[in-house]
Parts: C-alpha cells; sequence; structure tokens
C-alpha cells in the first residue's frame, strides 16, 4: 500500500496538464511516443467531445507501474464550466499537482484549485511548466507563488539558466543537475549564469526541509550538509503535513525534468491514509487502510455511455474489492455482485483481480451506484464523504427540435446527469418548461453536441421564463351573475363578492351572507370557481395570490339554482372584478450569496445594483475573499454568472434562494403584459 501513489493533476485551463500526463506516460515507457492535444491523439482526452473541441472535459484516469510503484493520475479539466472534474479528482486523490505556466504565472484556476486540495488537508506540489518556451522564466513565477501562497513554496527540481538559455534542471534532492535531449537524460556540469541567485534558491530549500524534523534542524544549524536520505525524510514529512509544497521546474511538451518529478512522486508522495465515515447511527468511525478489514470504497467517477456502456470509478479506502463478491449501496440499501474490474489507461481497460486498499479500480455495469456513493461490505454499512458538486449557477430552457422528442430529451440527458452531477434538469410546471442547469454555457453546448451524437436527439436551448404573479392592490365590490335557459332546467347564480388584497399566497375565501340569499350549500361551489379563476390572472395570465374573496350577497332560483350555476357566477364575479382592483405584476426576487476577491468587490456590486438588486451585507470570508449578501429579482440573473466569472476571473461562486415576491416596476410590467399578448 505505501507504494501506491494517487495524484490528481490540478489547474488553470490550456497550461499543460494534458501535456504533462502524455510525458508522464511517455517518461514510464506506458507509451512510445507523446501524443498531441491539437492531434486529438493524447491518452487522457478520450472522449469525441474533447477531441472535437481540443480541451479537457471531463476527469481521465491514468494507472501505471514505475519504478516499483503504482501510480494513479487522474488528469482534469481546467474549464471552470467542468468543475466537477477537479472535484472528482480531488475526492480520489491523495496528492494534487498544480500546474502553473512558467510563462505567464499564477492563473486563477491553479489558485482555485491550490485552495480547495488545502481544505481538504491533501499533499499540494506544484510544477511550473512550458520551460521549452523562451519567454518562461521560472524564477519570476516562483517568486509569484512565495508572494501567492507563502513560504511553504520549497523549490525541488530549478532550471541551470547558462548563456540566457536552460542548460539543464538542478535537483536539489540529489545535488546534481542534468541535461536533456527530449526524455533522454545525462548528469551535466552546466554553471548557473547567476550563482548568487542559484545559491540563494538552494538555501530556501535546505530552510525549508531543515524546519520539518528536530533532528535535521539541529543538523542544519550546526552547519553539517543534509544528506539525500536527510532530505527525503524532511520533504516527505512537509509534504504530508502540509508545511511545504514542492515546486518543480520541467517541459511537458519535450518530456524535459519529467522523470525527475515521477522520481520524486514514488520516493515522497504519501501513501493513501485512513478516512473518517459515518456509521448506520451516524456516529464517525475512522477507516484505516486495511485490505483485510470490511470493505468501504468511494464511487468519485462514472461513466454511462452508449457505445462504452456503464463504468464506475472506485477508491477503496479500506478492505479488498474482489470480482464476484456481494456489496452494499449505503445511499441505496440495494445489493449488488461485483463484476469485472479493470483498471484504466485513459479508454483503454486491463482486467485485474482485485483491488486493494488505498487502490483505485472501475466496474463494468453495476446498476445501483452513482458517483457519491460508497461501497460496503455487508454487514458494515458506512458512509464516506461524496464528491463535492459544484453549484449549478447557470440555467437555459431546452425545447426539442421535433415535436414529441420530450421523452428522448429526458433520457438522454438522465444519462449525462449519471456522467456529470452538476447538471440539473427540472420540469417547471408554472412556466411549462424544462430548464437545464449547469455551471456555464460550454458546459450546456456539450450536452447538447452530447445527446445528438449519442443519443440521436436535437435540441435547442432558449432564455427560460420566469414565474411571475399576479394580485390586487386595492378593494372593490362586484356582481356575478349567470342565467341561462334553454328548456326544461335552466341555470341560475348570482353573487356578490368583495375583492380586496391580503398577506397569503393563495385565495382567501370568506362569507357574511345574511337572511339566506344564497344557501349555504353553494358557497363551496363559489369558492371553487374563485379559485379556478386565480390560476390565471387577467394581466398576463400568471397564477394569482393575495386576494381575499368575501361573499357578501346574492340570489338564487328554488329550481334552475346548482352548483356548477353559482360557480359559473363566482368565475364572472372574478373576471368583472379583478380588472377594477387595480391588478399588479409581482415578480420573484432571490437571496443572492456570492463569494468574491477583494479586488473585484466593487465591480461586482456595482453589477448588483445594475440589475436593480438590494446589497444586504458583506462580510470577510479570509484568504481575500468577501462574501455579499444581496436579493435581486430573478429575472435580472440570467447572465450574472457570465458576469460573474469575468469580473472575478473565476474566482468567484454564489448561490441563489427563493426569498419572496415583490412588486414589478411599471416598466417591466408592460414588456411582459406585451409579451404574453403576442404569445396568444
Amino acid at each position: 500500500m505505501s507504494n501506491i501513489k494517487n495524484i490528481t493533476i490540478v489547474g488553470h485551463a490550456s497550461k499543460g496538464k494534458t501535456t504533462l500526463c502524455e510525458a508522464m506516460l511517455n517518461v514510464a515507457g506506458v507509451t512510445e511516443r507523446m501524443g498531441k492535444i491539437a492531434d486529438g491523439n493524447t491518452v487522457s482526452d478520450c472522449d469525441a467531445e474533447e477531441k472535437k473541441r481540443g480541451v479537457s472535459i471531463s476527469s481521465s484516469v491514468l494507472q501505471f507501474n514505475y519504478n516499483n510503484s503504482k501510480i494513479n493520475v487522474i488528469d482534469t479539466p481546467g474549464l471552470f464550466d467542468f468543475a466537477i472534474g477537479s472535484s472528482e479528482g480531488l475526492r480520489a486523490a491523495d496528492t494534487a499537482i498544480v500546474v502553473v505556466s512558467s510563462r505567464s504565472g499564477i492563473a486563477a484556476g491553479a489558485e482555485k484549485a491550490f485552495k480547495n486540495a488545502g481544505k481538504k488537508g491533501m499533499a499540494r506540489m506544484i510544477v511550473t511548466t512550458k520551460m521549452d518556451d523562451e519567454r518562461a522564466d521560472f524564477y519570476k513565477s516562483f517568486n509569484g507563488l512565495v508572494a501567492k501562497f507563502g513560504t511553504s513554496m520549497c523549490p525541488v527540481v530549478v532550471p541551470v539558466i547558462s548563456g540566457g538559455k536552460v542548460a539543464g534542471y538542478y535537483n536539489m534532492i540529489e545535488d546534481k543537475t542534468y541535461s536533456y535531449d527530449g526524455i533522454k537524460v545525462t548528469a551535466t556540469d552546466a554553471v548557473h549564469d547567476d550563482e548568487g541567485r542559484f545559491e540563494a534558491i538552494k538555501e530556501v530549500f535546505n530552510e525549508a526541509v531543515a524546519g520539518t524534523d528536530d533532528e535535521l534542524m539541529e543538523k542544519y544549524f550546526e552547519g553539517e550538509p543534509l544528506t539525500k536520505e536527510d532530505k527525503i525524510k524532511g520533504i516527505s514529512i512537509g509534504l504530508a503535513d502540509g508545511s511545504i509544497v514542492p515546486v518543480f521546474a520541467l517541459s511537458g511538451a519535450t518530456g524535459e525534468a519529467v522523470n525527475q518529478l515521477l522520481d520524486f512522486i514514488t520516493q515522497c508522495a504519501p501513501a493513501p491514509k485512513s478516512e473518517y465515515a459515518t456509521d448506520e447511527n451516524d456516529e464517525p468511525v475512522e477507516l484505516a487502510v486495511d485490505p483485510s478489514a470490511p470493505l468501504a470504497a468511494i464511487c468519485f467517477k462514472s461513466i454511462a455511455d452508449p457505445f462504452i456502456g456503464k463504468l464506475n470509478f472506485f477508491k477503496v479506502i479500506r478492505g479488498t474489492l474482489t470480482q464476484g463478491m456481494t456489496v452494499v449501496n449505503s445511499r441505496t440499501g440495494d445489493e449488488e455482485r461485483v463484476g469485472k474490474l479493470v483498471n484504466m489507461l485513459g479508454a483503454k481497460q486491463t482486467d485485474v483481480k482485485d483491488c486493494q486498499a488505498g487502490d483505485i479500480c472501475a466496474i463494468a455495469k453495476l446498476s445501483t451506484f452513482k458517483t457519491g456513493d460508497s461501497m460496503c461490505a455487508q454487514g458494515n454499512v458506512v458512509t464516506l464523504d461524496r464528491v463535492a458538486v459544484p453549484y449549478a449557477s447557470y440555467s437555459m430552457a431546452i425545447v426539442p427540435e421535433k415535436k414529441g422528442d420530450e421523452e428522448k430529451i429526458s433520457n438522454a440527458v438522465s444519462r449525462l446527469m449519471e456522467e456529470d452531477p452538476s447538471i440539473k434538469f427540472v420540469s417547471n410546471t408554472e412556466t411549462h418548461q424544462t430548464v437545464l442547469s449547469g455551471l456555464g454555457e460550454q458546459q450546456l453546448d456539450v450536452v447538447l453536441s452530447k445527446m445528438k451524437d449519442k443519443y440521436k436527439v436535437n435540441a435547442n436551448l432558449i432564455q427560460p421564463k420566469v414565474a411571475y404573479r399576479e394580485t390586487i392592490s386595492k378593494k372593490v365590490s362586484t356582481q356575478g351573475r349567470h342565467k341561462k335557459q334553454s328548456g326544461g332546467h335552466g341555470q341560475f347564480g348570482d353573487v356578490f363578492i368583495e375583492f380586496e388584497p391580503c398577506d397569503s399566497d393563495e385565495l382567501v375565501f370568506d362569507e357574511r351572507i345574511v337572511g339566506g340569499s344564497v344557501p349555504k350549500n353553494f358557497f363551496p361551489a363559489v369558492e371553487k370557481g374563485l379559485r379556478e379563476s386565480m390560476e390565471k390572472g387577467v394581466l398576463a395570465g400568471y397564477p394569482m395570490v393575495g386576494v381575499k374573496a368575501t361573499l357578501f350577497d346574492g340570489s338564487y332560483h328554488p329550481v334552475d339554482s346548482s352548483e356548477m350555476s353559482f360557480k359559473m357566477a363566482a368565475s364572472l364575479a372574478f373576471k368583472n372584478g379583478i380588472p377594477q382592483a387595480s391588478p399588479v405584476l409581482l415578480e420573484p426576487i432571490v437571496t443572492l450569496n456570492a463569494i468574491c476577491n477583494d479586488e473585484a468587490m466593487g465591480d461586482i456590486i456595482g453589477d448588483i445594483n445594475k440589475r436593480r438588486g438590494r446589497v444586504l451585507g458583506m462580510n470577510p470570508t479570509g484568504d481575500g475573499m468577501q462574501e455579499i449578501i444581496a436579493e435581486v429579482p430573478q429575472a435580472e440573473m440570467t447572465t450574472f454568472s457570465t458576469s460573474m466569472r469575468q469580473i472575478t476571473q473565476g474566482r468567484g461562486s454564489f448561490t441563489t434562494e427563493f426569498a419572496r415576491y415583490e412588486r414589478c416596476p411599471e416598466h417591466i410590467t408592460q414588456k411582459v403584459v406585451e409579451e404574453a399578448a403576442n404569445e396568444e
């Protein structure tokens, strides 16, 4: 188990994560040559959509052996629209490698990934890629990392700049410099152009390593050089407890210094560690990484593909998973028999006999398991922490291109939601629209594309309607008289009703009939007629709220009056009276909880004000972030997700929750009424 290394590659989009994975596989001898994103032949970007778009859109598992260790690498997307991939990787791995470009420095995605890994208590490493670019500047990038993340930054492999170019890579642990021809490596005695700077960065490494252990600190202060074993010991301690964040310079595109990263992973990256779960009584229980204990595993990723079938990816926390064993899904309580176990290399599957504590595998054709579910041994059911699913903040209504394809859309989206739980799909009974929600425009575009290619159903996205309400603003009295004679028994109902505003989400019905002008047995019919009328208001056809109706007079016919007659009379009273009661349109207001970086706070508040929002308060949350609490009309929130991302450069996040209905401004009311009239 100590030789299992679970690594996730995270960071901003287009900074070299997938290219680094290609180089790792090539250096480890898994592939004969490195694939390229532009050519659509990388191992991890194996989905058809990824090849078409030239970008990672889902996490990919790469399992291989190197130097007597099993390395499980999870390559994750950097685009914020596909943040579920990063969440999957962080849930399954023990170490996060944050990829930063040595040319452009720290981007927002790297910053978020670094913080998210830190919150989970994971070991963190930083790789500065693209050292083959002539504009690369490792030392500037390293200073930027220290400025942003603090003095835990510890240089491990740094470039030796000779004659203004990278002549080799110096390994602090081995105290040696290596030069590269592609991935071919040779020792070199290249000398750094700026020896003073080079010695200073060596000192940063020695201080960081010595600070992890009292024995090493004593040795360091006495001026005794640290041995290779000392350095590995110190850096392993610091990496595991978070006091050290190793930093590597390399080039993924050429493979230079990637072997040194792999060597470091096998020597220093922490082995899988114990986790806490809850038992059937909701009591916390610690799960030690023990292959002989009862099984407990977390499903961190799912694939539901019509071509390759269903695959669930598991990290085994405790026990040993074997083919044919019966397991329990702690969420559903269902028992299932485990079928074929496989290791993954992108899309390539390799059968394995078992999967021990700490390791990762995929299982085909499980019917009840979804991302985030816990798999347990019979008689020992526990629930592990689920995958953190990002909040679906961007919503559009989905409409089929062909009438009658609604069910096909529903089935296709349900399958896609098994793969990506950050997608939400809700049928809004008020607006009669089906709303598709996700993390952004690109994600929903991918959903449509996959629906078309994999499930042969075409659909379009349109702006979702807002569920407005209508009410009245003054008191009126009106008559409703229904009289019909058509031979034999006729129909007669006559009511006088007073309508007035009230504080209620539905109709409040009352009566003050004196002298039996309307018999009591017709009161329920009057109320029913009014309630049915409330379903469609007089302004734009939206449901009505906040109306009190009092039946105070009327008349009846001993033969011709019936429940239907009085129901019709009540409807006529409603139709006559409500337009006179100054009807108004109400719009839904949501409470917005936005988290943004300090620098963006002013712009976010300005954006909220432009959306007719009211800022209620602000609170610092730490890490240079601010929480803004505001109330905003729901109709103005459609594009907030895009604005938030642009203003905060992806650092911000937000959630909304329905608060109440408020009176709509006159110009908005006119627009909504016109739109409703045009639809008719």
